[in-house]
Parts: structure tokens; sequence; C-alpha cells
């Protein structure tokens, strides 16, 4: 980042600080019109498929990418105003996404809970709820609406919070991606047990991204973590580059919805990355075989 760019930054205010306190106020809300116990039984009627959501990271039919749906996103406004989240998402899991991220959040990402309800009758794949979860309420509508995981963000919750939603989150079958900036965050995130670990390229207080933050970070990640690289993902070199640092997965969001076929876009990023990384492999075996 340079001068203009660190200015630019320390002049926007704390933009986590105020959609955390936005998601706070929305759940109030949405608890007095549905109190819990009544959104408890119909989570129960639910079977998430947190394992499934793990496993399908872990595979190394890569790239692996968790492709997102969402309509707007405060740093570059709308990105589609023909907005569908289910038939993007049955194109996503018709080019190869391994699984789908559905954004939630309604003031600053103009989602909702019935996107996610109806992109979970679309596709068969695992769905990851993104939202800014801050209380075990939201766990709840991320199960009754048919996720599979949900995301934790690091800075936006104290250790014990933190603590408390991968626990509960756990016991209703979610998986967890845990997401993280800083080494400080990582640090938390391992101690505390996270055993997917994503690394959000953007900076959530001012919305500076940097690659390197996927970088640095990779490599103070223990074995049985997997790694996602998140936001700033744009070429098949970025994939191939960060699947070589380590990383298992890449959530994508804005390259693909700011494309006229989202879908199309994700099977020849993934084609792309595939061949690039066989013709560096075949690159490495001829040095190896010249020497």
């Amino acid at each position: 980042m340079d001068v203009r760019e660190e200015t630019t930054a320390a002049m926007v205010p704390d933009l986590l600080a105020t959609i955390v306190a936005a998601a706070r106020h929305s759940v109030e809300e949405r608890e007095r019109r549905c109190p819990s116990s009544e959104l408890a039984r119909e989570a129960s009627t639910m079977r998430p498929g947190g394992d499934r959501f793990l496993a399908s990271l872990r595979s190394t039919d890569g790239p692996r990418v968790i492709a997102e749906c969402k309509r707007r996103s405060p740093s570059k406004g709308v990105l589609r105003t023909d907005y569908h989240p289910e038939r993007i998402a049955a194109g996503y899991e018709a080019h190869g996404a391994a699984a789908i991220s559905v954004l939630t959040e309604p003031t600053f990402f103009d989602g909702s809970l019935d996107h996610l309800r109806r992109v979970r009758t679309a596709v068969d794949v695992p769905l990851l709820r993104k939202d800014f979860i801050v209380t075990p309420y939201q766990l709840l509508e991320a199960v009754a609406a048919g996720a599979d995981a949900v995301l934790l963000i690091v800075a936006a919750l104290d250790d014990d919070a933190l603590q408390r939603l991968l626990t509960e989150a756990t016991a209703l079958g979610l998986a967890v991606l845990v997401e993280v900036h800083s080494q400080a965050e990582l640090s938390r995130a391992v101690a505390l047990g996270a055993r997917i670990i994503g690394v959000n390229n953007r900076n959530l207080r001012t919305l500076a991204v940097d690659l390197n933050a996927s970088r640095e970070l990779i490599g103070q990640m223990p074995d049985p973590v997997v790694g996602v690289a998140e936001s700033g993902l744009r070429t098949s070199d970025d994939l191939v580059g960060l699947g070589r640092a380590g990383y298992r997965a890449f959530l994508i969001g804005e390259t693909l919805m700011s494309t006229p076929d989202p879908g199309e876009t994700l099977g020849r990023l993934i084609a792309d990355t595939r061949a690039a990384g066989a013709a560096d492999d075949a690159s490495g075996r001829a040095q190896g075989d010249a020497t």
C-alpha cells in the first residue's frame, strides 16, 4: 500500500465496527419476531453437512473454490442489479464449485436469509452462510435456512464469544470458517481450535486489499488446519501461487459476480488454474531432469 492509500485508509471510519453494530440491532429485531425457542424447533428438522463442507475443501481435486453469491459490496457497490442467487448458485455447481457462499447480511450487502433458502433448494453442494455472526441466534438461523457452514470473523469477536460460537456451531453440525487478517488474529484462531481458517486479504476496517496477507500467514498455520485464501483473487496465477504456498481452498466473490455469467467464469478459472499448475509441474520436472 502506498502513502496515498495509507492516508485514504486512515480517513475511513471503522467499517467493521459499524457493520457489527448493525448486525446486533438486526438480530434483536428478528428475535423479537421469532423467539429462539421457535427457531430452534425449526432448526431441529435440518441436518447440516458440516463434515461434508470440510471434506470438500480437503479434497485433492483442486482448485477448491468456494464461489460466492452476493448482490452488493461496500467497496464496489451494486455488483448485480438482476440478482437471482439460486440461478447463480446452480451455475457455480455446474462449473465445479467445491462449496457456495451466500451473503445474508442485509444492510451493507443487500443479502437475506431468503437468498440462502433459495440457493439450498437449487443445489446440493455444501453452503456457507456469509454474514457477521455475533450471537448464537444467528447459528440457528443458518441451520434453519439450510447452511452447512458459517463464517466467524475473529476481529469482530472477543475470545469468549468466539469460543462459544465455535462450540455451539459444532454442536449444531455446522462447519466453521474462522476468518483472520493478521498474525495476532491467526494466533487466536489456532489457540481456540479452529479447523478451517480463512485469511481475508481485505482489511474489513479500511477495505484495503493486499494479497500479502495470505502469503505471510500460511506458514503459521498448523498442518491439520485447512487454509482458505479470501478476497482479491482474480487470476489462475493467484490460485496457483497461493496453492503452492499451502492453501487448500479459495473464496471468490467479486471476480465472479462482476461478470455476465459467474458460473462460466468460475469454470474457466478452474480450468486455467489446472492447466497452469500442470505446466508449472512439467517445467519443474524438466528442470530437475536437466540437473
